[in-house]
């Protein structure tokens, strides 16, 4: 598959994270071409949300389904807030989180500039100020909204560096802006504010309690995905997959299995687990987050037909590291 917008094979370049790579990364979006950069949560897949042919290049690149609405990224809150239609709590949310890993699912300004297939012909959209000074820098450079999945095949694993992008995407995209590994490691947290009391759609890098606090009262549990039209991103059942079959809450590992560890305990059987990677020694669910998505990427590459996953508490991000891995293990 070429990238959209070229005449032929592409290779994609590796563009070093200085102003020089900064802005050929602009100069490619604004061109209508893709680019991955790295958030704090993990790396995503850049098309220019305003142009309806740059974004149709994002699923071709990720194998997507096209019901599934895209997150538009920001520079800033103001440049948010003239894309949707914020009620008290959405802006109570933005000012506490953003920048960071927020994204607030809200209804669509009648002037907004991003295009209906990046919000896959809903009424709504989904915003996100990042906190990764890279993305930062690129958002304000290109001066529109930039729509932005994980920068993986659909429904694999999300990548935390730009190897793990190069890995699924090269030759489908123009380039990678390569920040280093990302900081949080698993996707930001999703809340709907459309009306009514805020919904929690996907758990991540801000918690529940936080959310919390700042709201005065709890957001709910994430919905179950609508299996015809999710109404925010990262809500298909099944998501955030390896090759290998995913086994939860393992108290036992079979012989031949890839073992992933939290904390200090180790499983029966874990002597003959073809390889295995511990998320936190210690038990810290930040550390864990920050580790998941490479452990499920290396352990894959091990070729065992299963990785089996000890269980992980829910306290904190706990949440978002389960809903993850419950996603992995989802039918496919």
């Amino acid at each position: 598959m070429n990238d959209p917008g070229s005449t032929g094979p592409t290779a994609t370049r590796r563009l070093p994270p200085d102003a020089a790579g900064i802005a050929e990364a602009a100069a490619l979006l604004r061109a209508g071409r893709l680019v991955a950069f790295p958030t704090e949560t993990v790396y995503g897949l850049g098309a220019d949300a305003t142009d309806a042919a740059a974004v149709a290049g994002i699923f071709a690149a990720k194998d997507r389904p096209r019901f599934n609405p895209l997150i538009s990224h920001l520079a800033d809150a103001d440049a948010a807030l003239a894309e949707g239609v914020f009620d008290a709590q959405a802006r109570r949310l933005a000012t506490a989180f953003w920048p960071g890993p927020l994204t607030l699912v809200v209804p669509a300004h009648p002037g907004t500039r991003v295009c209906d297939l990046a919000r896959a012909g809903l009424p709504s959209l989904a915003l996100r100020v990042p906190a990764h000074p890279l993305a930062q820098a690129l958002l304000a450079e290109v001066g529109r909204p930039v729509a932005a999945p994980s920068a993986n095949r659909s429904g694999r694993v999300s990548p935390t560096r730009a190897a793990h992008v190069l890995d699924d995407l090269a030759g489908r995209i123009a380039a990678v802006l390569d920040g280093g590994d990302t900081m949080v490691g698993v996707e930001s947290t999703v809340v709907a504010c459309l009306g009514g009391a805020p919904r929690l759609l996907r758990p991540g890098g801000i918690t529940r309690a936080a959310l919390r606090d700042v709201l005065g009262l709890d957001p709910g549990s994430p919905k179950a995905a609508d299996a015809d039209r999710p109404a925010g991103p990262g809500m298909l059942a099944s998501h955030y997959a390896p090759r290998a079959r995913v086994r939860l809450d393992a108290v036992r590992i079979e012989p031949g299995e890839a073992v992933l560890l939290f904390g200090a305990g180790r499983p029966a059987g874990h002597e003959t687990a073809r390889a295995s990677l511990n998320l936190s020694p210690s038990g810290d669910p930040a550390e864990a987050a920050a580790r998941l998505f490479g452990a499920l990427r290396d352990l894959d590459a091990s070729g065992a037909g299963t990785i089996a996953v000890v269980p992980i508490p829910e306290d904190g991000l706990g949440e978002a590291i389960r809903d993850r891995l419950a996603r992995a293990a989802a039918p496919r």
